[in-house]
């Protein structure tokens, strides 16, 4: 009995090992990216000034038009956001698009439902990841045609758009049961995250 006790302590040990070496190269390959977008938000801080927009425009949550899903709540919204959902009711994986750090409607994203800054945005993702609670960090693009693009193609997608860039190509989910034009309507981006 003790040698066959014996002989699962290294194998368990080495299981130990593994996850550690996963870890620590998780993390090694996630350093770098964090670095890269804080050098874009950098670049791209000073350009978000001339091109505002309407400040009190509304964001619309945009999905595959395949997705059954029509109406999210702010609660459900915000768990997607945070990487704490990670399945559409149909089983379909969810697949989070985001624009840069430092762009507007981002700022408005991480403020307005995750109720976070960019860093703890971060934090947030790569605590996540290294723990195994979160199992994918969001793709990152840099125009709305492109978010536009990726959730027409990848039929688990969700992201954001302003308003004057939805076309037929996306379906605009309810929040709360609200569309962008009707009263209540929370999601909108605020002169104060603009700047």
């Amino acid at each position: 009995m003790d040698s066959l006790s014996n002989s699962a302590l290294p194998s368990k040990r080495m299981s130990g090992t593994r996850r550690t070496f996963s870890r620590v190269l998780l993390a090694a390959l996630l350093v770098p990216l964090l670095q890269e977008s804080s050098a874009v938000m950098a670049r791209t801080g000073a350009s978000n000034t001339a091109d505002q927009g309407n400040p009190a425009e509304p964001l619309v949550i945009v999905v595959n038009r395949s997705n059954p899903v029509n109406d999210l709540s702010f609660d459900e919204l915000r768990r997607i956001f945070l990487g704490n959902r990670s399945h559409w009711p149909n089983g379909r994986r969810i697949t989070l698009v985001m624009r840069e750090p430092g762009e507007p409607e981002r700022r408005t994203v991480l403020h307005e439902i995750c109720g976070m800054n960019e860093d703890q945005f971060k934090n947030h993702f790569v605590h996540g990841l290294f723990t195994g609670e979160i199992l994918v960090s969001p793709k990152i693009l840099s125009s709305p045609i492109g978010v536009r693009k990726f959730v027409f193609n990848v039929p688990g997608a969700i992201g954001y758009l302003r308003v004057g860039e939805v076309d037929d190509s996306v379906k605009v989910v309810r929040i709360d049961e609200l569309l962008p034009d009707d009263k209540g309507y929370k999601l909108r981006i605020q002169p104060s995250l603009v700047n």
